[in-house]
């Protein structure tokens, strides 16, 4: 099982101007990117998502959501479902 070593969090530091930094290694696997998140608290947790742009794009006649490149396989679901769980 690969990056078993992370799969339960990571450790990190808040500066003393409330600044927190999330390991590359986390922000490559949840596909966050620099830009604007939402941070909202989540009983003793905080919950961090990025807001997405609304914008839909033209892909064949069609409207689309524009993709955020992230890849999602059936481990990484399980990992999210088995996460929920706790």
């Amino acid at each position: 099982m690969p990056f078993i070593w992370y799969a339960y969090g990571m450790r990190t530091t808040i500066d003393k101007a409330g600044r927190l930094v999330v390991p590359k290694a986390l922000r490559d696997r949840l596909g966050l990117h620099s830009g604007e998140v939402e941070i909202t608290a989540d009983g003793a947790s905080l919950r961090v998502e990025p807001v997405f742009d609304d914008t839909l794009v033209e892909k064949g006649g069609r409207l689309v959501i524009p993709s955020s490149h992230s890849i999602i396989t059936d481990e990484f679901v399980r990992e999210l479902r088995d996460a929920d769980q706790k």
